[in-house]
């Protein structure tokens, strides 16, 4: 499972809430202005639950084409591999829980 220190980007706050074999729970935060770029996955699934703020999920389909899921405090969202995707911030900075699995984690730049 790729661990956190080593991803290509850093943001304001990455607390670890629980791991086991094959699924990491986090809360991320972002400031205003950071993102976590462009990626995906081979095998895992994120799941992402806004807790704070406005956070926005963007999917890449393959021909292309983007969609943007906003998302207001208790709404979630699923990005199934191998499915691009960034996430932002509307402006005032976010937190937002992650659930990835399950099986092995892996990064890759999109």
């Amino acid at each position: 499972m790729t661990a956190p220190k080593d991803l290509p980007y850093t943001i304001v706050g990455r607390e670890l809430v629980g791991q086991v074999e094959g699924m990491r729970v986090q809360i991320l935060s972002l400031a205003p202005g950071e993102t976590v770029p462009w990626h995906y996955h081979t095998i895992v699934c994120d799941i992402f639950v806004c807790v704070e703020g406005t956070t926005i999920v963007t999917t890449r389909a393959p021909d292309g084409e983007e969609t943007r899921r906003v998302l207001a405090p208790g709404e979630h969202f699923m990005v199934t591999a191998p499915m691009p995707h960034e996430v932002s911030e509307a402006g005032e900075g976010c937190r937002f829980s992650l659930t990835q699995g399950v099986g092995e984690h892996d990064y890759f730049p999109a």
